[in-house]
């Protein structure tokens, strides 16, 4: 995820190409004409002029030499846009220049012209910004995994309402009978046989052998036998059990819709049991982020934890806010307004105007 981080601007004349060789990456995002013009009627056109990717750097200083005299060919050159005053006197671009390649800005016609954009992190948002190792971090973070959202479909519904009860949300579930029940080295390697799945859909509703061999254990105190619980009689106690479960997680307590600053929203799901993240602190979170849809735009559920410092404008302001409160353990659901978001800018699988959801854990805070 691309991350503003402050504002660049340049000046580029008729007649003096300006060289720029950015310290960090730069999105230009606008080329407007000044407030005095030196031609009310030409047109301006602004040319930037790059090295194509794949050139190396020179070696040697007869490869410099070399490449020097090579340099039209290296060079690729393209226009930005074209200026006419009365008519079209600014235009939007969205150009990224990355760090410590050197780019070169030419203006043909008479009018001076101002860019302006922004100094940019482009790490993605589950990498560690600040490029810690994970040697600080316990076995317990390092091993800690989720279940994978794709993130390029819809989801169930019933799986992304909001807000959402389900207090284990990060938490792997995984069948009770699987669990119980270890797999052979028969099931794992080979598939069964026809006629084998023949028997069994014969068999099916009837006891099993284990069930039968079960039978003949069970004896009355008058040494009669017992007859075992038939599938029908397991299959309705499973349903009685999954029915009290279900009822017992609608009973469960919601959480508090608290509204923060700038209209974020937010419900614990969990309160944690470690320390309470306040602003400065370096803290480690897993997150999913959605749309309003249910649409996964987002998320780090395995792996390094997001890391970032907390109320220093590092992320979005909905997170500086949103975060601060939740102790070290705590499952929390934001719901963040697009002002406290990414406003009236679209990003990639983010439209302009939207309101995002994270459902958000804090792993830790160093």
């Amino acid at each position: 995820m691309v991350v503003s981080v402050a504002l660049w601007s340049a000046v580029a004349t008729p007649g003096e190409p300006t060289v720029i060789s950015p310290a960090s990456d730069i999105r230009i995002t606008n080329i407007a004409l000044g407030d005095e013009l030196a031609d009310e009627s030409g047109r301006t056109v602004v040319k930037l002029s790059y090295r194509r990717p794949g050139s190396d750097e020179p070696d040697s200083d007869e490869e410099e030499e070399e490449e020097e005299k090579n340099d039209n060919e290296e060079l690729a050159t393209t226009a930005l846009c074209s200026l006419t005053p009365g008519k079209i006197e600014h235009a939007t671009v969205d150009v990224v220049l990355t760090e410590d390649d050197e780019y070169l800005i030419e203006v043909v016609g008479k009018n001076t012209v101002y860019l302006t954009g922004n100094y940019i992190d482009q790490n993605p948002f589950d990498q560690d910004p600040y490029g810690e190792d994970s040697d600080g971090m316990s076995g317990e973070e390092e091993d800690y995994d989720l279940e994978e959202v794709s993130s390029d479909v819809e989801v169930n519904s019933d799986e992304l309402d909001i807000p959402s009860d389900d207090e284990d949300r990060f938490e792997e579930i995984h069948d009770e009978d699987e669990a119980a029940k270890p797999a052979s080295k028969a099931d794992s390697k080979k598939r069964p046989r026809e006629s084998d799945a023949m028997e069994t859909d014969e068999q099916e509703g009837k006891l099993s052998k284990a069930q039968l061999k079960k039978q003949k254990k069970l004896k009355a105190a008058n040494g009669e036998a017992v007859a075992a619980a038939t599938p029908e009689k397991s299959e309705e106690k499973k349903g009685k059990q999954e029915k009290k479960k279900e009822k017992a997680e609608k009973e469960k307590p919601k959480g508090e819709t608290k509204t923060l600053q700038g209209g974020v929203k937010v419900v614990d799901h969990k309160v944690g049991t470690g320390p309470q993240a306040k602003a400065g602190d370096m803290v480690s979170m897993r997150y999913i982020g959605k749309l309003e849809s249910g649409k996964v735009f987002d998320q780090n559920t395995k792996g390094k934890p997001f890391k970032f410092r907390l109320g220093k404008g590092e992320v979005i302001k909905g997170w500086d806010v949103g975060i601060v409160g939740m102790q070290v353990g705590g499952e929390r659901l934001l719901t963040i307004p697009a002002p406290m978001a990414y406003g009236k800018k679209s990003q990639p699988g983010i439209p302009g105007n939207s309101t995002l959801i994270f459902e958000v854990k804090l792993v830790s805070i160093n």
